[in-house]
């Protein structure tokens, strides 16, 4: 995931070694990131001026990434002109700063040192919430580079990042909206997570994007995962997941999405025993479900056979596929 996303917004993947000549640049560059990183303690201009250069360099040079990992200070330096309370004073500089925090993200060795700085998530909560849509969505993406390491995504979750990535995807800006999916997505994968993206609404907002057929399959994908949580499904039931779900399963041409779909009414059919008429009515209407045990993915005829079974099991149905 984290390479597609490099490569859809053209920044360089760090190599796995680095030659003598790369070697060479890093040293090269030491005395100009001091350089830079000095002018953000000057004036307003010079910080504009040094971040733009930073923002360019950091997206071009995976030694140049590197070289911020050599110390603690650098971090804190960069950011130097972001007060907190005030971080979109100027959007262009916290924009091009933000940017910089993302491509150092994405080196493996800056991880750690970046979210284990209590300042930098507090800057990237505050830029999710106020700064350009670019700004907003190249947070989000910090978040979701950060989020590689499983100790980052204890740390992000528990600092309050989550509600903030679900009120920005509620907001739904199309330039922001698969960042902010890929994040919540990552985020989600420990336990800790998914508790704090079903109390912050994150249900409600999937099934709206969902059910307005925007960024179906993402989506999809991070309620699949929410589904084995039981507060969840009953949400999910409540808002009318069910019709919606079983729409995507007939009628969508994506393997990915039916897989999924199918595998949250897995849950749902478990969950919720009054649901099973509607799956019932489906399945006798249409054959569905055993048309998925013959067709889907190995995924999906497990679960479509799952739900044929419990149909079967309750009288719902006097067939099986």
């Amino acid at each position: 995931m984290v390479s597609q996303w490099c490569r859809e917004h053209e920044i360089e993947l760090p190599k796995p070694v680095q030659d003598i000549d790369e070697q060479l640049v890093t040293n090269a560059d030491r005395g100009c990131l001091n350089s830079l990183l000095e002018k953000m303690s000057s004036s307003l201009s010079d910080q504009k001026a040094a971040a733009k250069q930073l923002r360019l360099l950091t997206k071009r040079s995976s030694s140049f990434r590197a070289l911020f990992g050599e110390s603690t200070e650098t971090i804190p330096q960069l950011l130097n002109p972001l007060s907190p309370g005030q971080v979109d004073a100027h959007p262009d500089l916290q924009e091009d700063l933000i940017t910089t925090l993302l491509n150092l993200s994405i080196h493996d060795n800056n991880k750690r040192l970046v979210a284990e700085n209590a300042s930098v998530i507090r800057l990237l909560i505050e830029s999710l919430e106020y700064g350009t849509v670019q700004t907003k969505s190249n947070a989000a993406a910090t978040f979701f580079t950060l989020s590689a390491i499983d100790s980052n995504k204890i740390t992000i979750g528990a600092s309050g990042a989550i509600k903030p990535l679900i009120d920005l995807l509620d907001v739904g800006h199309p330039l922001a909206m698969k960042d902010v999916a890929s994040a919540v997505f990552s985020l989600c994968t420990v336990l800790e997570n998914k508790e704090r993206a079903i109390n912050a609404g994150a249900v409600g907002v999937i099934l709206i994007k969902i059910m307005d057929h925007v960024l179906v399959a993402e989506l999809l994908v991070i309620l699949a995962m929410l589904s084995n949580h039981q507060r969840a499904v009953q949400e999910m039931c409540e808002l009318g997941a069910v019709p919606c779900l079983i729409g995507i399963t007939r009628e969508s041409d994506c393997e990915r999405n039916k897989e999924n779909c199918v595998a949250i009414l897995y849950t749902i059919c478990f969950a919720d025993r009054t649901k099973l008429k509607e799956i019932k009515e489906e399945e006798m209407a249409r054959g569905t479900f055993s048309r998925l045990v013959q067709t889907g993915t190995s995924r999906a005829k497990r679960k479509a056979r799952g739900i044929l079974e419990r149909l079967n099991r309750t009288g719902a149905i006097t067939h099986t596929a």
